[in-house]
């Protein structure tokens, strides 16, 4: 039998695993200006961590959850997001406690499993960011997240993104609205999907999103959840769109957005970006007010989002977005004979602990072989040791690009590389 990956898992080799550092480092750095700071949960958990916080009928637990039952008897699912882990650490390290500093701001990155159809940017074993924010119920707090992300896709280069945004209200306007949807609903409930039949039982609101054409069709003319929003729900909405106005953030209202899970309240978005002619959600998120309460903590508010890796940078491949990644190495050192192997391993380290990138052959090959390594490696600076280097103690160091070249002693590379590299640049 021939061994490969699972199916819907990647490799990610080291010089695609580049641009994701530089994505993932990019984000950090973007996240930390908001002064958000990063958590990391388990990747497995307690089955009932996830299926009680993202809803027993959604598709997620279902259909998609790798769950299994451990050694121990414990029923365990591998994390198919990033939210309700977070919140299960939330409340388990006390984080709700006077003395931490509020709102509590957290961002992650990771792998999340789903077992699902694998398509282009969606995996069954894919890699989320996404950022969680705790204890304020301020409308300025869904804007802050909100231009958090759309800084990061705007400094990344990502164009044309839009927001999409809607509200499900509070828990009262939700209700109202659940039952006009199902008074709506249920007289063609024939004409819907399966699943969505399914839904209409369980979560009538699923139905608005789904991608099967006769449910489109029947949602066409729904009523509008904004149409049930009470005083507090209207409020804390207009609230959030006079402040994406403000922060000039451009946004439209799609009343029939619901997001997949079943902890949202209140506001909810999408990115949205165009690609090849369709459009891709880039990245989603909203408001969890009754989260952190539902795992056992006080009565806490919360707001947060995920963005899928895979899918960001299929985006900035498509949209040619060519990151600044740095491949280049500083010095590549050809070896000659056996008497300069011992000497070439002592340099290379020495360049190393001054802080330099170093590589130097290992395979007895013939220097021609060897400057094209140098070449692949894109090496900056080229030394060559051969014996009579180790004999005299000096060698002769070049620019790989110049070609300028200058004699250099063997035991100030080892003490001073700077300052020698600073006469070839």
């Amino acid at each position: 039998m021939k061994l490969q990956k699972p199916k819907g898992t990647q490799d990610i080799l080291p010089q695609e695993s580049l641009r994701w550092q530089y994505v993932e480092q990019f984000a950090r750095e973007t996240f930390q200006k908001y002064h958000y700071g990063e958590i990391r949960t388990p990747m497995f958990e307690h089955y009932e961590v996830i299926s009680r916080s993202v809803g027993d009928s959604t598709d997620i637990v279902t259909k998609e959850m790798y769950d299994f039952y451990d050694k121990g008897e414990r029923h365990i699912t591998l994390r198919p997001e990033g939210t309700a882990p977070v919140v299960r650490s939330y409340v388990e390290n006390k984080l709700f406690a006077p003395e931490v500093q509020k709102p509590v701001k957290v961002f992650y990155v990771g792998s999340m499993f789903r077992y699902e159809r694998p398509q282009a940017g969606r995996l069954r074993e894919f890699h989320q960011l996404g950022a969680e924010c705790f204890g304020s119920s301020n409308p300025a707090t869904d804007v802050e997240t909100m231009a958090m992300a759309y800084q990061l896709f705007r400094d990344l280069g990502i164009k044309d993104v839009t927001l999409h945004l809607n509200s499900l209200g509070n828990s009262a306007s939700r209700a109202a609205y659940r039952q006009a949807l199902i008074d709506y609903l249920t007289p063609m409930k024939e004409k819907l999907s399966k699943d969505s039949q399914r839904r209409l039982e369980e979560n009538p609101l699923r139905v608005l999103d789904s991608k099967e054409k006769e449910d489109k069709a029947a949602v066409e003319n729904a009523p509008s959840i904004l149409d049930y929003l009470d005083q507090e729900s209207q409020e804390h909405f207009e609230a959030v769109k006079e402040m994406l106005e403000t922060l000039k953030i451009p946004y439209v209202i799609d009343t029939n957005m619901v997001r997949g899970l079943d902890y949202y309240n209140h506001t909810i978005f999408e990115f949205i970006t165009k690609i090849d002619r369709s459009e891709l959600t880039i990245c989603a998120g909203g408001r969890y007010d009754g989260l952190v309460d539902y795992f056992g903590g006080p009565e806490t508010p919360g707001f947060g989002f995920g963005l899928g890796l895979e899918r960001l940078l299929l985006i900035l491949d498509k949209q040619g977005i060519d990151l600044p990644v740095d491949r280049s190495l500083d010095v590549y050192v050809a070896v000659l004979g056996e008497a300069a192997n011992a000497p070439a391993l002592e340099i290379v380290q020495a360049l190393r602990q001054q802080g330099f990138s170093a590589e130097r052959d290992y395979l007895n090959r013939k220097l021609k072989a060897q400057f094209k390594s140098a070449d692949a490696f894109q090496a900056k600076l080229l030394l060559t040791l051969g014996e009579s280097e180790v004999a005299t103690g000096q060698a002769k160091l070049k620019n790989n690009q110049t070609r300028e070249e200058i004699s250099v002693s063997l035991e100030d590379l080892k003490k001073d590389f700077q300052a020698i590299a600073a006469n070839l640049f």
